[in-house]
């Protein structure tokens, strides 16, 4: 555990989270116009991420 409590990891995991996750809705709407697959790919987050850089 850090200093004074604090933990610093916890807050880096859920930027991390956040951001793939509105990368990936992102990505997916601007590409198919489609709500749906846009919130699915939100769930799958990281993974629509690296699927579309490699399919690219």
């Amino acid at each position: 555990m850090a200093k004074y409590g604090y933990n610093y990891s916890g807050e880096w995991v859920k930027t991390g989270v956040t951001f793939g996750s509105v990368l990936s809705i992102v990505i997916s709407f601007t590409l198919n116009k489609s709500v749906f697959w846009a919130i699915v790919h939100g769930l799958l987050t990281w993974v629509y991420v690296i699927y579309y850089i490699l399919v690219k």
